[in-house]
């Protein structure tokens, strides 16, 4: 477990790019020869999984032909890669005694792998050939010694070469402490008994999986939902899920789901998994250390070609509209009989973003990705929590306003919560985000993916629906274009504002409930209107004191 931790904050210390080491969209760890997850420091939680992917390609790849000072990059989703191109990974296997004892693996969001359009992913790609390089598993180092050819290809071919190639070298450093700390604990304690220590600790995770599974309600729980579109026009596109729990096996069928697509939003089984594990986790032992034993109980069934388990060339640059709605759909289906682990719904996209242009100071090229905080729903007992990541995004962290606006050439107008009245309940939802960025330049393009835009956020228990997600663009003029889910390359010239605005979580339970003097405090707080408290909460709400009006309308 240390030594994870400690491969993570390496890379996260040495890295270039914002995205790496101020939101930490990466994953790091260890799995043992098998490719069988030990241990994983993960920002993004929709990583979970990947890196054992990422080491089963290789060792099928390479059987017999893994030397020591190997390292393997891979980032192809149909082979090991499981999420976009974006995302690229390194896995590296570990020697003691002349023998393969372990891999080091992470897996870290670039700010560029080429492409047809800045920051490899875009909402309007029709074949994955458009959204960058391909790496299918093929040696970055050789016996320690780099190959030079293939770092020379991916300078030439991504249009940020500093800082893609100073992540690549931040990943490399990771797996380097991964390997001399394996080998340090092999040293000390002895291989035999390391080795031993490791199938104890898969046993364990299995172990406690299936001892909470048995505290599980036993059944068949199904639910339907909407996808909005593919980027290009088509849909909405259905996600059918079939969640069947027994004493042995938590089975998650996604069978009847759309075929996929030829917009960008398709995703392959890996990152489907992945996304799904996070639910499994939450829905069991959301506390437990992860490695691939917690997960032997887990069986998850899509059909090939559909839009979760999609197959090559169909591009998958915004995969996350897709995988995410895939766990999405299991928390849907379990939020009624796990009330004390599972909320209302969030807002499910990861919401994400790039600006690119020239900045103002320098006329250097600059280039914005980032996903958005929105709200999450409320649950048994509690409001939903204001301005938090995606369940995909785990926990990472937005990009601070002072390193934006030093960086980019933005200027940051508003960044503030949403107070839009949606998702009440007794519990009430939490709020979403308004992000706007003003272009101090002209020619600067925006790219974005809000999923959940025509399709609510859901509401359990009785409670409201939440908001949706959405792009408004205010032109300097004052005209305002949107509000739309998708864009991709809208220009932006000086003076022009996007808004980028997340969902309200969903509410929890009937809003006539809600303590009146909890609907006072919302009032005082901004999160609902006067008239909102009486239309929704049943409340009579004082606009100059605050306070509740008796008597209370819903008797509370």
């Amino acid at each position: 477990m240390a030594i994870g931790e400690e491969m993570f904050y390496a890379l996260a210390r040495t890295s270039m790019s914002p995205i790496i080491y101020e939101v930490l969209d990466f994953a790091s760890g260890l799995t043992d020869a098998k490719g069988q997850l030990l241990t994983q420091g993960n920002g993004v939680t929709g990583f979970i999984g990947m890196l054992s992917f990422m080491v089963k390609e290789t060792l099928t790849k390479f059987e017999g032909d893994l030397k020591p000072g190997d390292v393997i990059i891979v980032n192809d989703p149909y082979g090991g890669g499981g999420s976009h191109l974006s995302d690229v990974g390194l896995v590296m296997p570990i020697f003691y005694g002349g023998e393969i004892v372990a891999f080091a693996a992470n897996k870290a969001h670039w700010t560029e792998v080429g492409g047809k359009d800045p920051g490899s992913w875009t909402t309007d790609s029709t074949e994955i050939y458009q959204e960058g390089l391909q790496f299918p598993a093929v040696k970055l180092f050789n016996e320690g010694n780099i190959n030079q050819a293939l770092v020379d290809i991916l300078a030439a071919n991504v249009r940020f070469p500093d800082l893609s190639l100073g992540d690549m070298w931040a990943q490399v450093a990771g797996l380097r402490t991964g390997e001399r700390r394996f080998q340090e604990l092999c040293q000390k304690f002895g291989k035999e008994v390391v080795l031993k220590s490791v199938e104890y600790m898969l046993d364990y995770g299995e172990q406690m999986a299936r001892e909470e599974l048995k505290r599980l309600p036993k059944g068949v729980y199904e639910v339907e939902d909407f996808i909005d579109d593919d980027g290009l026009g088509h849909g909405p596109l259905n996600v059918r899920c079939k969640v069947t729990i027994t004493d042995d096996e938590f089975i998650v069928d996604f069978t009847g789901s759309h075929k996929q697509v030829p917009g960008p939003i398709n995703c392959s089984f890996t990152g489907l998994v992945s996304a799904v594990r996070t639910i499994f986790l939450a829905a069991t032992n959301p506390s437990q250390d992860v490695n691939d034993g917690v997960f032997r109980p887990l069986k998850i069934i899509a059909e090939k070609g559909s839009i979760l388990n999609a197959e090559r060339p169909a591009p998958v640059s915004t995969y996350w509209e897709s995988m995410i709605f895939g766990a999405d759909m299991v928390w849907k289906a379990l939020s009624s009989v796990l009330p004390d682990r599972l909320t209302a719904g969030h807002l499910e996209s990861v919401c994400s973003v790039i600006v690119s242009g020239t900045h103002p100071e320098t006329n250097e090229p600059f280039l914005i990705v980032e996903p958005s905080v929105g709200g999450w729903g409320a649950g048994e007992g509690m409001d939903g929590q204001n301005g938090q990541f995606c369940i995909g995004d785990g926990e990472t962290f937005n990009v601070p306003i002072e390193v934006a606006e030093t960086r980019y050439g933005v200027r940051l107008q508003e960044y503030s919560l949403t107070a839009d009245g949606t998702g009440a309940g007794q519990f009430r939802g939490g709020a979403g985000a308004v992000r706007s960025y003003e272009a101090l330049t002209d020619g600067q393009f925006v790219t974005a993916s809000f999923g959940r835009n025509k399709y609510p956020v859901w509401g359990a228990a009785g409670g409201a629906n939440g908001s949706n997600n959405k792009i408004e663009i205010v032109r300097k003029d004052g005209t305002k274009e949107g509000p739309f889910g998708k864009c991709a390359r809208k220009t932006l010239n000086q003076g022009d504002v996007v808004r980028l605005i997340t969902a309200t979580g969903g509410g929890y339970g009937d809003p006539t409930l809600r303590d009146p003097n909890q609907v006072a405090e919302d009032v005082r707080n901004g999160w609902v209107t006067v008239d909102q408290a009486k239309e929704i909460y049943g409340v009579m709400i004082d606009p100059f004191t605050f306070t509740v009006v008796e008597p209370v309308a819903n008797n509370s």
